[in-house]
């Protein structure tokens, strides 16, 4: 089973970086996957337990994965009344095939997140009160569609007390098509500024009541999906196929100057697909995440 994971994500890959003609390239093309799940931690931050969100549908190698690298992360200890105590924290992680040549690959867990639990134990972004207000829909770039450009772009917003977006930047835009890296620098900014002009005029529920609701302000991370099928709109946060590799071509990450005071919750591509908001990370990882 494992030999033949490898040997479909070696098919997929080298299929994207001979579509783009550019056989130099195609060592450098990657494939990924969003996993999700939950992660106990232990009062010296050791890790007691993990589980993951719909295993059944996870490669083998994936799972062997995580199975040897999760055991041996190592947390800041979480204190609370200044007493180290466990914790237990919602997770997402972004696995990801890279090629390593003669046809092998390397898999490894290349970010994380990890998020909050409520009192009640229900899964919750930081700031609990905090949630969309108002959407609006999200154009797909024609050019970009044309070209059948797709990707996904992980969208950093600074929101007000009123609600409404003050600041917007797109922290990551991660393609999944592989082409000269200046043909790539403009469809990230295209993709991005279309999420973006979508995104300054969202609004929200903020934090009325709670330790939350003196803040002058709130981030949020919002993914905006552009994927093509049959050339419908894409969907903010669309759900993908759980368990299935995508063509991964992650892009620069970009940190906004009002963003500097706040400790951001890990990486924006290990960010849920329904977004987060951020006000600081449950669990602070210590260790390199590892590989294999």
């Amino acid at each position: 089973m494992k030999r033949c994971m490898l040997v479909l994500c070696c098919m997929m890959l080298a299929g994207v970086a001979i579509a783009n003609g550019r056989d130099d390239l195609r060592d450098r093309v990657q494939a990924s996957m969003l996993v999700t799940g939950t992660i106990e931690v232990a009062p010296d931050g050791s890790v007691v337990t993990y589980t993951v969100d719909h295993p059944d549908k996870l490669p083998p190698v994936v799972k062997d994965l995580l199975a040897r690298a999760v055991p041996a992360w190592k947390f800041e200890p979480v204190t609370r009344d200044g007493k180290a105590v466990g914790a237990k924290a919602p997770m997402g992680l972004r696995v990801v095939a890279k090629p390593v040549g003669h046809g092998g690959y390397a898999f490894a867990v290349a970010s994380s997140w990890f998020g909050y639990f409520n009192d009640e134990g229900k899964r919750e972004a930081a700031a609990g009160d905090f949630r969309y207000k108002h959407r609006l829909p999200v154009a797909y770039p024609s050019d970009a569609a044309s070209a059948r450009v797709s990707g996904t772009v992980y969208a950093l917003l600074k929101v007000g007390r009123d609600g409404a977006v003050i600041d917007a930047v797109a922290e990551q835009v991660n393609l999944r098509i592989r082409a000269s890296e200046r043909d790539m620098a403009t469809w990230r900014k295209k993709l991005a500024d279309a999420a973006l002009r979508a995104l300054r005029r969202y609004t929200f529920h903020v934090p009325t009541t709670g330790p939350d609701a003196a803040e002058p302000y709130w981030l949020a991370r919002v993914p905006v999906d552009f994927a093509l099928h049959g050339f419908h709109a894409p969907k903010v946060a669309r759900k993908a196929d759980y368990g299935q590799w995508q063509p991964y071509v992650p892009g620069p990450l970009q940190e906004p100057d009002w963003a500097d005071e706040r400790r951001l919750a890990g990486s924006p591509d290990a960010t849920p697909e329904d977004g987060s908001l951020l006000a600081d990370m449950s669990l602070h990882l210590l260790a390199p995440l590892g590989g294999s």
